[in-house]
């Protein structure tokens, strides 16, 4: 198994050569506002991430700036963080969090992607974060052993990405190509674990 590239133009094995200028409109500081791209990808740093609120939450609070496998440390941010606020969050509450941080996600990594000069950039981790944590809501409870088994398979489909989730990574673009392959690679995990249940 390759490991992932460290703050390369694709999140683990996401493919397809860094996005041109774009000629859609004026420049703005908010997602949804049409801009140009930089006309070379920049590299996303600490002083990118500080430099506005979006960018600390798409690069996972300073996770995805790993140099090695952003994907799996932001997976592991998101294990940390459910760890520590599941036991404030009801079932109710992280639905809530998991759906809004979804569609939210879809314009706040798009905009950081913009701005990056990426289609879909190693860095952005939020994606990784808001699906785990769907996965981890899923098994709950589960012991830690169970919990990392869980980390595992979903690494395994996000990395990798089998069909069908290959399939959506290269045809669906923008934020919500960013977001949804994951979500994809979640169901996935979701499932693996579900018949090995039902075989034990």
């Amino acid at each position: 198994m390759q490991t992932e590239p460290a703050l390369g133009p694709a999140d683990d094995f996401r493919g397809g050569p860094p996005a041109g200028p774009s000629h859609g409109g004026p420049s703005g500081d908010t997602p949804g506002t049409p801009e140009p791209r930089p006309s070379r990808p920049r590299r996303a740093t600490a002083r990118f991430m500080l430099s506005h609120p979006l960018h600390l939450i798409s690069l996972g609070f300073g996770s995805g700036l790993s140099p090695i496998m952003p994907g799996t440390m932001g997976t592991l941010f998101a294990w940390a963080s459910f760890a520590a606020l599941n036991r404030y969050l009801t079932v109710l509450d992280w639905g809530v969090l998991i759906i809004v941080g979804f569609f939210a996600g879809i314009s706040i990594c798009g905009f950081t992607a913009k701005k990056l000069g990426i289609d879909d950039p190693s860095p952005v981790v939020w994606d990784e974060i808001v699906a785990f944590w769907l996965v981890l809501l899923m098994v709950t409870p589960v012991s830690v052993t169970g919990q990392a088994w869980a980390f595992v398979v979903f690494r395994f489909f996000d990395m990798v990405k089998p069909p069908p989730i290959r399939y959506f990574d290269r045809r669906l673009k923008g934020g919500f190509g960013i977001m949804f392959d994951d979500l994809v690679a979640a169901f996935f995990t979701l499932l693996v674990i579900a018949l090995w249940r039902m075989s034990v």
